[in-house]
């Protein structure tokens, strides 16, 4: 059987910084974007946001650049309940380079077992990611 395509490897700082992020305590939204350094073929660290909802995270996307997002989302569910999933959005826009998206699909995989996550979502155009969107995807996770 043939083994999963990875094209990029996790830099250690970003899979330390998963892990804390993980086990995090507060209770507001948050993301992590992270992208590819192309030059090191490593999954990076771009930038982190607090109180961030999933409108404002769509603007600080590139337009015409892949991305993976690790989203944690205050999530009330029907019966009132409070949780806080941890999400992969992977943002792979239309319009962006082949070689750039081949790098991210195959980078993917390891990404999600780095991190851990069971929640993993994609986006082929930045305007798509809304709250809307995000609990339409979440309501398969009850």
């Amino acid at each position: 059987m043939a083994e999963s395509l990875v094209v990029c490897d996790v830099a250690p700082e970003l899979s330390e910084r998963l892990k804390e992020f993980r086990f995090r305590k507060h209770t507001n939204n948050a993301a992590i974007i992270i992208k590819i350094d192309k030059d090191k073929q490593l999954v990076v660290l771009e930038e982190e946001h607090e109180n961030i909802s999933p409108d404002e995270l769509r603007d600080e996307l590139p337009e015409r650049q892949p991305r993976f997002v690790v989203y944690s989302y205050k999530y009330v569910h029907e019966d009132k309940r409070v949780s806080y999933p941890l999400c992969l959005i992977f943002s792979s826009p239309l319009g962006c380079k082949p070689e750039q998206q081949m790098m991210y699909a195959g980078s993917k995989t390891r990404l999600v077992q780095i991190a851990n996550l069971t929640k993993v979502f994609e986006i082929r155009n930045t305007e798509d990611l809304t709250e809307e969107w995000l609990l339409q995807k979440l309501s398969f996770f009850r």
